[in-house]
């Protein structure tokens, strides 16, 4: 199986990796020096689940110079969707398999416009890992897993041989049924506790501990349960229910990657997380005002770190 990974950042270079240690035909598109780190070194592997270990893989710039692929794994920041997704044209032949593990609940639908020909499959990886450095990728804590499945509910045999094929790399991998219920709910959980993390500027423990914050918490998931229940999702549980207890999970002394990145002045998804509860509960006329309120809060520092990087 060829395979393509887009976006080798912290999931798209742990979990492509542990393809290419397995065999699999992997080559990884980057960028800068974290590309030239790649091709002069190797990637680096440091994990507290698989293990150290260094790939040398094939790794380029340029789609054009891989063809058309089995699988194209899809792992950039959202942000960057808009010029990455038609980027991989050369990638996507007539029967490439498009999975995304992004953030968010739009990158499916946004792919299958600019490629409606192609199978477009969605997921959320579950998952602590990060570029440390060019060329080296830092996976730490026992969490480190992939659910993933059709865009709409169900099972194909694509599905199946690509599932075959993670479990072969020795990931942690479910092929689910309902990945749009999974997909919606990671995205209620993660974009009411990153906002709110990110205007607190809170630690998980204050978060979940802090009465009227937790409360807070808990109306801002009811927000984002609403609106996917207006668009027909089916949840296996209760999302609000789910997402305290996924909150509840982490370190107490940990923060949101939203958080972090802002913190550093580092490029943001905050439009696809709370921004697109904003967008969407006016779509759907479903009131969304803690989102809004928060959207409000952090859209003015979003858009100081965008300017500063033009």
């Amino acid at each position: 199986m060829r395979i393509a990974i887009v976006g080798t950042g912290g999931v798209g270079g742990y979990f492509g990796s542990l393809l290419a240690r397995a065999g699999e035909d992997v080559t990884f598109i980057a960028r800068g020096y974290h590309l030239d780190a790649m091709s002069q070194h190797g990637l680096q592997i440091f994990s507290d689940l698989s293990g150290d270990f260094v790939i040398h893989p094939e790794a380029t710039q340029d789609t054009k110079n891989v063809g058309p692929v089995d699988v194209v794994i899809f792992c950039v920041k959202m942000y960057h969707n808009a010029q990455a997704i038609p980027d991989m044209s050369p990638l996507v032949g007539e029967e490439t398999t498009v999975l995304t593990l992004q953030n968010g609940v739009e990158n499916g639908d946004q792919i299958s416009k600019v490629y409606p020909d192609a199978h477009v499959m969605i997921g959320s990886a579950f998952v602590q890992a990060r570029i440390k450095e060019p060329g080296v990728i830092v996976q730490q804590g026992q969490l480190g897993r992939v659910v993933f499945g059709e865009i709409d509910p169900g099972k194909t045999d694509k599905g199946e041989r690509m599932f075959e094929a993670f479990q072969r790399g020795d990931w942690n991998v479910e092929l689910t049924e309902n990945a749009p219920g999974l997909v919606w709910q990671k995205f209620i959980y993660l974009a009411g506790s990153a906002a709110v993390n990110a205007a607190s500027g809170a630690t998980y423990g204050e978060m979940r501990q802090i009465a009227s914050t937790r409360a807070l918490l808990e109306a801002v998931f009811a927000e984002g349960a609403a609106l996917a229940k207006a668009k027909g999702v089916v949840f296996d549980e209760d999302p609000v229910e789910k997402s305290l207890e996924l909150m509840d999970g982490f370190p107490a002394d940990g923060q949101s990657s939203l958080a972090k990145d802002f913190a550093a002045g580092s490029s943001v998804e905050l439009e696809g997380l709370t921004g697109a509860i904003v967008r969407m509960g006016r779509e759907f006329d479903i009131p969304t005002p803690l989102n809004d309120a928060l959207y409000a809060i952090l859209e003015p520092a979003a858009e100081k770190i965008a300017n500063s990087k033009t």
